[in-house]
């Protein structure tokens, strides 16, 4: 088990997102612990060569989990024991939690709260099969009615380490209200480390979730796009200068292009689209960001404007 610094402030794993560049800059910014996207066990199990270039990390990125997602503790073994072959993984993250139409018909993310004989093998199986430094859930409050608790407790007793609750049911998706309360009643009944998610998108607000909880931790995900200096600002427990903000985006920028080379301009719009919210000409700003297409004349722009 990986002795972490308390609370522990985290980057939850977002499709699309929270690739290879973003994680670097985050990481750069404070953030504790970073997790790659959300990856198919399958396709780790075939050696998928695009899903083999997700699992790669930055240097800085220390600790570094790989989440997977799956329905079946045979696939999740042999998906575990491809990653039992990279020493620079840290961690394995099961999703417990993923609410979108592709993972429910197919079984895995949070269909697996439906499923709790199933989720219980699941889980017990990657503890034994791993050779991480550590094991941890990041799952929701129930599939559609509440059950966090007792869930919680059976992803606790059959091997988790560490678990990250999102305040909200999978039929929820992410609209309504984020029930702290039932976050609350698990990190008072477990004894792992237990991490907040929810519509955490401030420093105050992850302050005041910490302190209702009693949680070890926040993990933010969609309140760290277009916001991935609120790592740091958890940490000075103050809202960073818009010029520190435009050394990150440039940076964020910089990251993408070395990975993706000039594909990256293309990618790198839709960051520059809610970067760009609350800034004066942001809607020109815009329409000129969706027809660049070279990484000279995208940097100028950025520079420009920011």
């Amino acid at each position: 088990m990986l002795n972490f610094d308390y609370p522990i402030i985290a980057l939850a794993p977002l499709a699309g997102y929270t690739d290879l560049p973003f994680r670097k800059v985050v990481k750069k910014y404070d953030a504790d612990w970073t997790i790659s996207e959300m990856i198919n066990a399958n396709a780790l199990k075939y050696r998928n060569e695009k899903t083999l270039k997700m699992v790669e990390k930055n240097l800085n990125e220390t600790p570094y989990s790989v989440q997977i997602a799956c329905n079946n503790a045979q696939v999740a073994k042999e998906a575990v024991e491809v990653l039992n072959e990279f020493d620079f993984i840290d961690g394995i993250d099961l999703n417990v939690g993923c609410p979108v139409k592709k993972a429910i018909k197919s079984g895995y993310g949070g269909n697996l709260l439906n499923e709790p004989n199933n989720l219980s093998e699941i889980i017990s199986t990657i503890a034994k099969a791993h050779n991480k430094k550590f094991f941890s859930v990041k799952m929701r409050i129930g599939f559609d009615e509440i059950n966090g608790v007792e869930r919680a407790k059976l992803i606790e007793d059959s091997g988790a380490e560490i678990l990250t609750v999102h305040g909200r049911t999978v039929k929820q998706m992410y609209s309504g209200e984020t029930n702290y309360e039932e976050i609350k009643n698990i990190k008072s009944v477990l004894k792992i480390p237990v991490l907040a998610n929810g519509n955490i998108d401030s420093y105050q607000k992850a302050k005041d979730v910490l302190n209702y909880t009693n949680c070890d931790g926040v993990m933010i995900g969609r309140g760290a796009i277009g916001n991935p200096w609120i790592f740091k600002e958890i940490k000075l427990q103050r809202e960073i200068t818009k010029e520190e903000k435009k050394d990150v985006i440039i940076e964020h920028y910089k990251a993408i292009i070395e990975w993706y080379g000039e594909f990256g301009v293309v990618l790198f719009r839709k960051h520059l689209h809610t970067y760009s919210k609350g800034y004066d000409g942001a809607s020109e700003f815009r329409t000129k960001v969706n027809s660049i297409t070279s990484s000279t004349e995208m940097f100028e722009l950025i520079n420009t404007f920011f």
